[in-house]
């Protein structure tokens, strides 16, 4: 056979094969091709491909609903990789147990402030993990279960607002902060913290909005927050005038105008303006 026969007969051979595929392709409903098309997990699975060959306007939206999904999925996992840099470094120079420790509630009026200590193990996964202010209550609570599952260690610390009325909101962040790195078991032997400086017995690198940088300070943002919020929404069953489940003792306007109707709480901090005025 001659070299140009074998080539338009190869071409034809193709052809019948998009053919065939796309006959394949309408045999199937839109129904069926959306179901099978959500256990797709790469861009070369034969299946898509067929898909291409699919004129029928409904396929085709549902191809690109479904490169959509996959292109935000890769983006939250390099997002993930950019996050894990600091425990990647450091993990090659030798560290196992890195802990991420980070706080919540320095500015409310009222309520604790919180700090949390984090260690992951070094397979751990979890995309869209980020700085808990910017997640939504919801996705708060799911990565906050999972954190707590999947962590090698976990720690709380609460200071509430009679000690931080004693020793000031930088001291009493920094005291939340050791005592929840203390309760860690297993210990750590390298820590990430969020910002603060700590006078700890171990080595460790203070990195600003680590949050945003690290998934172990993001998870122990994330562990803090949740723990937090649990509690000012405890608190808000006893004191609902003040509407702790919404505005978690931070300063807003209807949690002021509470303030100068009813009074202050155990629970708010008589060193903070406005609530000093108040006393």
């Amino acid at each position: 056979m001659r070299m140009k026969d074998w080539v338009l007969f190869c071409l034809l051979i193709e052809n019948n094969k998009i053919e065939i595929a796309g006959d394949r392709m309408k045999q199937l409903t839109i129904a069926e091709i959306e179901k099978r098309i959500e256990n797709i997990v790469i861009e070369s699975d034969p299946f898509l491909l067929d898909l291409l060959q699919d004129e029928r306007k409904g396929v085709q939206q549902l191809v690109h609903r479904w490169k959509k999904k996959y292109a935000e999925k890769q983006q939250l996992k390099e997002k993930f990789a950019e996050m894990n840099v600091y425990e990647h470094k450091w993990r090659l120079k030798g560290f196992e147990m890195i802990a991420g420790v980070d706080e919540v509630g320095r500015g409310p009026l009222a309520g604790p402030v919180v700090a949390a200590a984090v260690i992951l193990p070094h397979d751990f996964f979890l995309a869209g993990i980020d700085d808990s202010k910017k997640l939504s209550e919801k996705k708060r609570l799911e990565y906050d279960s999972i954190i707590r599952k999947e962590s090698i260690a976990f720690s709380i610390s609460m200071i509430h607002a009679q000690e931080i009325d004693e020793m000031n909101i930088y001291q009493a962040t920094k005291k939340a902060m050791n005592v929840a790195i203390a309760s860690l078991g297993p210990k750590p032997d390298f820590l990430l913290i969020d910002a603060m400086k700590l006078e700890i017995p171990f080595p460790s690198e203070s990195i600003i909005k680590g949050d945003a940088k690290s998934i172990s300070i993001a998870a122990a943002s994330i562990i803090a927050k949740v723990a937090r919020d649990t509690l000012m929404k405890e608190i808000s069953q006893t004191y609902p005038v003040y509407g702790f489940q919404q505005n978690m003792g931070y300063g807003t306007k209807e949690h002021i105008d509470a303030i100068k109707q009813h009074g202050i709480t155990s629970y708010h901090r008589k060193t903070f303006a406005p609530v000093k005025d108040f006393v």
